[in-house]
């Protein structure tokens, strides 16, 4: 079975994010970028599910700038087999991104695709709801736990009232969790063999992909600062805040 993964270029998350002079958007200057975390875990799960014999290849793909191909590189250290970029603007929207994922998924007919289910920039949580939607399969998202058995995927996911397990008929997709595994770090040897390995180039004309604008940024605001908190000595005195302070109760 064959695996295609989504990896996003995105500021790394130990990084504090500035917001332009102007307010047009968040500020990438000199800014440290690195794999979305649940990207990283997509990467991971499809890495195990080969080393476990049930995959024959892991595929990873990215749709961005030219520096995309940094993370989809640090994929192929971690395990990958091979390599998509599409070539496309930094602010390319996620349904003109899905699209992308939609004509390659039409042309590689991978068994199982694993996305995250949200890009710590953005936090949208709809790449997997929107691919699924255009080429019409099933989807199990939020995955904190997955396993393959013949044609079936069973995905397991947090409720309120504990857990859930769908069972998807493949091909389908999977949107990861938190929970669903540690990702390893790429060894140095792995990282130098990641260099040979194959990397295809696309642009979005290739897939059949028209950019379209469906919102506009209108201005992009820091959160106002928080003022700092107290601690109190017990549940009485916090009722007294609350109440005479706060007066929230």
């Amino acid at each position: 079975m064959k695996i295609l993964v989504g990896v996003k270029r995105v500021i790394d998350y130990n990084v504090k994010v500035r917001v332009k002079a102007d307010q047009s958007n968040v500020d990438l200057t000199n800014v440290k970028m690195a794999m979305n975390p649940f990207c990283e875990i997509a990467v991971e799960e499809a890495v195990r599910l080969k080393e476990a014999g049930v995959a024959s290849e892991v595929i990873v793909m990215s749709v961005g700038t030219t520096q995309s191909q940094e993370q989809l590189r640090n994929a192929l250290a971690l395990g990958a087999d091979r390599a998509i970029w599409v070539e496309a603007e930094s602010d390319i929207e996620p349904l003109n991104v899905a699209k992308a994922f939609a004509a390659v998924v039409e042309k590689e007919q991978p068994g199982l695709v694993i996305l995250g289910k949200q890009s710590i920039d953005s936090d949208n949580n709809q790449m997997g709801q929107m691919l699924a939607a255009l080429i019409k399969c099933p989807q199990g998202t939020f995955a904190s736990r997955l396993v393959i058995d013949g044609d079936k995927a069973l995905v397991t996911r947090e409720i309120d009232g504990g857990l859930r397990t769908v069972v998807l008929t493949l091909p389908a997709i999977v949107t990861t969790d938190l929970r669903l595994n540690e990702p390893r770090y790429a060894k140095l040897p792995d990282i130098m063999k990641a260099k040979r390995k194959p990397l295809d180039t696309l642009s979005l004309a290739d897939l059949g992909v028209t950019p379209k604008a469906h919102y506009r940024l209108d201005k992009v605001e820091a959160p106002s600062t928080r003022s700092a908190g107290i601690k109190v000595a017990s549940v009485d005195e916090l009722i007294s805040k609350l109440k005479d302070e706060a007066k929230v109760i």
